[in-house]
């Protein structure tokens, strides 16, 4: 498990949902670097993101998504 403080809840709910960052990166077809770096799931990635891991937008990213806006 990853440290909490370091990465948004949404990207720790996601490495979690997929057992660990080099494997979120597997299903993302990106170096296990970039999701190192990250401190939260880039806008660019929520939807790659959400498919790899069934885990909705509004959960990975509650900053830019809301339920309502995600229906």
């Amino acid at each position: 498990m990853i440290k909490e403080s370091k990465k948004s809840p949404g990207l720790t709910l996601a490495i979690n949902a997929c057992g660990s960052a080099a494997e979120l990166a597997r299903r993302l077809s990106v170096e296990r670097q970039a999701v190192y770096q990250w401190k939260s799931i880039p806008l660019g990635r929520v939807v790659d993101v959400e498919q790899a891991t069934g885990i909705p937008r509004e959960q990975l990213r509650p900053d830019l998504y809301t339920r309502e806006a995600s229906q």
